[in-house]
């Protein structure tokens, strides 16, 4: 027996293939037509925005050029005037770019010519140093600032990298030095305390005196010659008194700018004191007893 045709398909399975097709044709229009409503959307907003759509920036360059200071690792170490002592120089350098370079770069540019700084400031520390005491170390510093602030900074390439150094220098005594000075320095801190102090009292004595001579001025009334004669010599002893403290006063500033020679230093011939003058001393305070 063979098998018959396939019976047609019932009423039901018809109008569900067709109800198939039809959703199909229908998602596929829906499909076209969102791609369309798409497309004419994006070219509609890009045509109302004044202007492009921003694209992201790169990474913008550092503000001005950086700056990068850097200490010396050690003291530089330079003789004094007979190689005997030696000064202590503590040493900054600022380092910079005019172009802009980033911070890990110059860092190593710094890191590379701080050698060279250091030797080449040494040299000019050097120079100068082999020619003073070895107690001068402010007027090294004061000479070395000076040479430095006139002098254009120090400028370093390799390569198409070109960098810039600006030192700055502190001196240090040498500690053997440093031990000698130390009771000289305290004597003059000592004469320096006492000055001041007879300062104070000499310009409370001058205007004290001239206060009471107003006050004696004003009480003569001319009725009685032997008050009037008192008083008058009470003037007279006030007026005298000021005029003994202004001199004090002339005397203390003339002996505070009178230099102190160095305590390393001798004196020359002209200057060289006496026995009872061996030691500095403040002014006495004028008696005022006439």
């Amino acid at each position: 027996m063979t098998d018959g045709p396939d019976a047609e398909p019932t009423a039901t399975g018809r109008w569900r293939q067709r109800g198939m097709r039809r959703l199909t044709s229908t998602r596929d229009r829906s499909v076209r037509v969102g791609r369309w409503l798409r497309h004419h959307w994006e070219r509609l907003a890009d045509s109302l925005q004044d202007e492009p759509p921003a694209r992201p920036d790169p990474t913008p360059p550092p503000p001005g050029p950086l700056v990068e200071q850097r200490d010396a690792p050690r003291l530089i170490t330079v003789p004094a005037r007979g190689y005997v002592y030696s000064f202590h120089l503590r040493a900054t350098f600022t380092w910079s770019s005019a172009t802009s370079l980033r911070a890990e770069v110059l860092s190593w540019y710094a890191g590379y010519f701080m050698p060279h700084a250091i030797q080449r400031l040494t040299r000019l520390a050097t120079d100068v140093a082999r020619d003073l005491a070895p107690q001068r170390a402010a007027e090294l510093e004061t000479h070395l600032q000076r040479v430095l602030a006139a002098q254009p900074p120090w400028s370093y390439r390799r390569g198409d990298v070109q960098v810039t150094c600006e030192p700055d220098v502190a001196v240090r005594l040498d500690d053997r030095i440093r031990r000698a000075l130390q009771p000289h320095v305290d004597r003059l801190v000592a004469l320096d305390c006492e000055l001041d102090e007879h300062l104070r009292q000499a310009t409370h004595a001058e205007k004290l005196s001239g206060r009471w001579a107003a006050i004696l001025n004003a009480q003569r009334t001319g009725d009685d010659a032997d008050r009037d004669a008192e008083l008058a010599e009470a003037r007279r002893h006030m007026l005298d008194r000021q005029r003994a403290a202004a001199r004090w006063i002339d005397e203390l500033l003339a002996h505070r700018r009178r230099p102190h020679p160095g305590p390393l230093s001798p004196p020359t011939a002209e200057a060289q004191p006496t026995t009872a003058e061996a030691q500095p001393s403040v002014p006495p305070q004028p008696t005022g007893d006439r």
